[in-house]
């Protein structure tokens, strides 16, 4: 499917794909790098939606490294346990060293 003919979801899934494991981005940079700044609450709808669609949804978060979208993932404690078990630090729902695992898809891609 060419970039074009893609909407604004699928476009999503597509960045997030390339989150590499061990890093995290968060739904503003997805949105930034989309060319939709304003629309981070739109990539966080996107991420919710993806459930089945093999999207690393656990690898975004908000732009101060908490986990905001965890509720959506089964389990209590799943979002945590995903990026943990990628080597990820996380103390009371938020990503320790955000700075040092963030992947920003404007200077990445």
């Amino acid at each position: 499917m060419q970039p074009e003919t893609l909407n604004f979801f699928d476009k999503v899934y597509e960045v997030a794909k390339q989150i590499p494991y061990g890093r995290v981005t968060s739904y503003g940079a997805i949105a930034m790098y989309l060319g939709a700044v304003k629309s981070a609450r739109m990539v966080g709808y996107a991420m919710n939606g993806s459930v089945g669609k093999d999207v690393p949804a656990h690898r975004v978060v908000n732009r101060k490294g908490l986990l905001t979208g965890k509720h959506h993932f089964d389990g209590t404690n799943l979002m945590q346990q995903l990026l943990e078990s990628e080597g990820i630090k996380v103390v009371d729902n938020q990503i320790q060293d955000f700075e040092k695992v963030f992947w920003n898809p404007s200077k990445e891609l």
